[in-house]
């Protein structure tokens, strides 16, 4: 069964971590970026925190994802 989607597109697949604990499921995606312009350095950052309870019978061990 389907628990969540969660749209991470634009995000590389190594910014993004699931994690399972305490009965929640965390998504976490973070993208940092550092440019040199003639004005100087520019940064970016943007992150996805998402966190889904469990359904009741639904034990952690079960839980997988894909991206």
């Amino acid at each position: 069964k389907l628990l969540a989607l969660v749209d991470v597109n634009g995000f590389d697949p190594r910014e993004v971590t699931v994690t399972v604990k305490g009965r929640k499921v965390k998504v976490l995606a973070e993208h940092e970026e550092e440019r040199t312009t003639a004005r100087g350095k520019e940064y970016s950052y943007r992150n996805i925190t998402r966190e889904i309870s469990l359904p009741p019978g639904v034990s952690e061990g079960e839980v997988t994802y894909s991206l």
